[in-house]
């Protein structure tokens, strides 16, 4: 039995990390150290089913109480790392506690950017979505012909809109950029995604940011923008993107850079800390990227366990996420980013399309909308390192199950 693992964070990346070692038979002694009050929990549908409170918190949980006693795994809520002592391999607890460790593991995530108090962001009645009490203050406000603005055009605002919407909300989006998803998809899919909400009714303001909040009693009645418009509105929902959480691993003299440098075996630059999830910067098909997903999160950390098992395999990232909004499930595979082409083609059925990236020739990723036959053939063509035939891919006659042989 090996020493003590330390895991700082409670969240998606923290629990596959402790389950895998479990399950690979592993028994060293696991603490995990837990901010939220909550046991480890799924995050994604904060911002859809929970938020329409089709899903309570129980549902949400990825194990109960018991499975933690049962699995010799020592979980403290509540609780925060607030300094780590690398040479004496100890990391100090905000209950003023001091934990040895044989090997530490940064789990830590990421945390919303918010709109600073000089614009109005300190005003009551504006949220960001990062765990479950956001996301049950912000259902409290979610009422049918409530006015909510959204600012910033990414997956998470979007999501957020479609449940204001959905909720029967008069929506407003604005994006500084030129257009909606533009750091994360291309020209095509946004598109297609801004048609979507349009045609339900969302007002999507492209080009347009936020010049400041105007309240009244200390709560947030309405927004003037950059354009020098004024919308009046009961909400605000605030995605304009995450920092991953660093700052204790800097403070403790790791390498860091918007999040913390790990080598393709998940080690930062000491050997003895891990690091995964949001919070990690990865090494990639020649670049340093960081992953926000939960498929990462999960990947990476059961690769990292696997490791600490005795693997000598290193992390190769195969990226794939996924976005709800109202009935539509947009599916994505591979990562565009770089790319120089793109190709759409229809679906087989009303409403389904994908979108085809390309760089320099290159399968690099596809955006699937409503299009399940289209995902699973972009996710195995890029398993296999494959291009399609791009005549082929254009022509809607052709079977995409064809294009695998």
């Amino acid at each position: 039995m090996s020493g003590r693992l330390v895991v700082v964070g409670g969240g998606q990346a923290a629990f596959a990390l402790v389950a895998k070692l479990r399950a690979l038979k592993d028994e060293r002694p696991v603490t995990i150290v837990a901010s939220e009050a909550s046991l480890p929990y799924q995050r994604p549908p904060l911002s859809k089913k929970y938020l329409l409170r089709e899903m309570s918190l129980d549902r949400l949980l990825y194990r109960p109480q018991a499975w933690y006693s049962e699995h010799d795994v020592d979980i403290r809520l509540e609780t925060t790392v607030t300094r780590i002592d690398r040479g004496q391999k100890q990391v100090v607890l905000s209950d003023g506690s001091v934990l040895g460790y044989e090997t530490l593991a940064f789990a830590t995530g990421a945390t919303p950017r918010r709109l600073p108090p000089s614009v109005g962001g300190d005003l009551a009645g504006v949220y960001v979505v990062r765990d479950f009490k956001d996301a049950d203050l912000l259902a409290e406000e979610m009422r049918p012909g409530g006015r909510a603005l959204v600012v910033g055009g990414g997956y998470i605002g979007l999501e957020a809109a479609a449940v204001a919407r959905t909720c029967g909300m008069e929506v407003t989006v604005i994006e500084m950029a030129d257009r909606i998803l533009q750091r994360v998809a291309s020209a095509a899919t946004s598109e297609i995604v801004r048609e979507i909400h349009r045609s339900r009714g969302v007002d999507i303001r492209e080009r347009t940011g936020l010049h400041r909040l105007i309240g009244e009693n200390g709560r947030v009645t309405g927004a003037e923008l950059g354009d020098g418009s004024v919308v009046p509105v009961d909400i605000v929902i605030v995605g304009i993107g995450v920092a991953a959480n660093d700052a204790l691993a800097h403070d403790a003299g790791l390498e860091t850079a918007n999040g913390i440098i790990v080598d393709s075996h998940g080690r930062t630059s000491d050997p003895a800390i891990f690091a995964m999830g949001d919070c990690a910067v990865l090494p990639w098909q020649g670049m340093r990227i960081r992953l926000e997903s939960v498929q990462n999160a999960v990947d990476q950390a059961e690769a990292i366990a696997a490791i600490l098992a005795g693997s000598s395999e290193p992390y190769d990232p195969k990226p794939w996420f996924w976005s709800d909004q109202y009935d539509v499930k947009l599916q994505i595979a591979g990562f565009g980013l770089g790319h120089d082409e793109t190709l759409v083609r229809p679906g087989q059925r009303e409403g389904s399309v994908s979108v085809w990236y390309f760089r320099q020739g290159k399968f690099i990723a596809v955006d699937a909308i409503n299009d399940a036959k289209a995902y699973v053939t972009g996710k195995k063509l890029l398993e296999t390192g494959t291009t399609p035939d791009k005549a082929k891919l254009a022509d809607p006659d052709t079977d995409l199950k064809s294009l695998l042989a």
